[in-house]
């Protein structure tokens, strides 16, 4: 079980990095709105369109990463941060200062991770 110093370290990251995402989506977006009322050369325009895509492909990224963070907060809230999803056991701290929005211990991640590589090429098998 985490202790109240751990909580609180790790809420405060959370509602730190959440700020720091948050922060960041908004300035996508006012930079995006910026720049595609001042571009009237098609070539521009078309760099442009290219530069966005990319952009957004890592804020949909970052979005995903924002909840995440919201869920592991509201772990944190009702007492399940730290509790694997998959078999109960508690996730060690190493792995929570590793990556504080996980929800599986090593294990069950390893595990998950194989099932994954198996459908993979299950799939690819398939479609040969």
């Amino acid at each position: 079980m985490l202790s109240k110093k751990n909580k609180e370290y790790f809420r405060k990251w959370l509602t730190r990095r959440l700020d720091e995402s948050l922060g960041k989506a908004q300035d996508t977006l006012a930079d995006l709105s910026d720049l595609r009322d001042k571009l009237p050369d098609e070539m521009d325009q078309a760099s442009l369109s290219c530069d966005m895509g990319f952009t957004l492909r890592i804020r949909d990224r970052e979005a995903k990463l924002i909840r995440k963070i919201t869920d592991a907060l509201e772990r944190l809230e009702d007492g399940t941060f730290g509790i694997c999803e998959e078999c109960g056991e508690e996730i060690p701290l190493k792995r929570l200062m590793a990556r504080p929005v996980t929800t599986l211990c090593i294990e069950c991640k390893k595990e998950q991770e194989a099932e994954e590589r198996a459908k993979e090429a299950n799939f690819q098998v398939s479609n040969y």
